[in-house]
């Protein structure tokens, strides 16, 4: 699939992967070649293991760079209008990365939230939360407005619930595919060395640093 540059990101459903940190400067064109080197090595390797882990699933990965100027390190895993699977990457992350072993990780770690399902299984969540949050206020007494605002706040907590597992489960099918790649997961995971650590807060969205690492070095152990 060929490398996509545009100026907006799509978004309808997301998995995201931040690297928080600030903006970054334009991104040399070395670096955008190799890039494009890791997308021409890793989409296939994502699509082929996508097909064989879920028949039957769109496979095919449309990757592109959001190249708005002064976006910050990211990443992410999305959905288009018909179903198709998007992979986007700021400009910031693709010139943060210190070698293609960190971009094909990255890559591989989004490709494995489309192949495990997650953003559907986040919306399961989201709307279980929300109907178990909206019945607490109906028999509590609550008025339409409590009643909204409740499943407001269960739709977030049922969103957030699993959303740790989700990321350390990616990280492991993503260990795979950069290893079938041809890149290092090993050094592809030394960019959690660099990013803050969430920490193993209630509800947080990932998982504390050291696990993701230990979880990257227990799967390529076994490759």
């Amino acid at each position: 699939m060929p490398l996509i540059l545009l100026r907006l990101v799509p978004v309808l459903a997301v998995a995201a992967c931040a690297s928080a940190g600030p903006a970054s400067a334009p991104v040399p064109e070395s670096a955008m070649r190799g890039f494009a080197e890791v997308v021409a090595r890793v989409e296939p390797l994502a699509e082929a293991e996508c097909r064989r882990l879920t028949p039957g699933q769109n496979c095919d990965f449309r990757i592109i760079v959001d190249t708005r100027p002064g976006q910050p390190p990211n990443a992410l895993q999305t959905l288009d209008d018909s179903g198709r699977p998007v992979i986007a990457f700021t400009q910031g992350l693709i010139g943060a990365a210190r070698n293609l072993d960190e971009l094909a990780f990255v890559m591989g770690h989004e490709a494995a939230h489309h192949i495990a399902g997650h953003i559907p299984r986040q919306q399961a969540n989201a709307a279980a939360g929300a109907v178990v949050f909206a019945g607490l206020a109906v028999l509590t007494g609550g008025d339409a407005s409590a009643v909204q605002s409740a499943q407001e706040i269960g739709a977030a907590v049922g969103a957030r619930a699993y959303s740790k597992d989700f990321e350390l489960e990616a990280d492991a099918l993503g260990t795979v595919i950069t290893h079938r790649a041809g890149f290092d997961p090993l050094l592809g995971a030394e960019f959690f060395n660099r990013i803050p650590d969430p920490g193993d807060r209630f509800l947080g969205t990932h998982p504390p640093n050291a696990a993701r690492i230990a979880t990257v070095r227990r799967v390529a152990a076994g490759l």
